[in-house]
């Protein structure tokens, strides 16, 4: 079993449209969250929309950062045309 997990490959960066938090935020705030392979500071996820589903989407991705290898974070969130439900 390979012990390394993805959190050393990528990190996941949440631009906030505006300050304070998702529950708090005014009507057409756009927050944006992205996921950058480490070795080469490339962005290879890219998501905007509403403050709520930003943050579940941060909170999903960073729980498969802690859980899962490299290989099975790029199949479960790079292999396909939408990302999983966060929920």
């Amino acid at each position: 079993m390979n012990s390394v997990k993805a959190q050393s490959a990528y990190r996941v960066n949440v631009i906030h449209g505006s300050p304070g938090p998702a529950f708090l935020a005014l009507p057409g705030r756009v927050d944006q969250v992205e996921m950058v392979e480490v070795a080469t500071n490339e962005t290879v996820l890219f998501w905007e929309g509403k403050p709520i589903e930003a943050a579940r989407l941060a909170k999903a991705l960073k729980r498969d950062l802690r859980n899962l290898a490299p290989d099975e974070m790029r199949h479960a969130w790079l292999s396909e045309v939408d990302p999983p439900n966060p929920s």
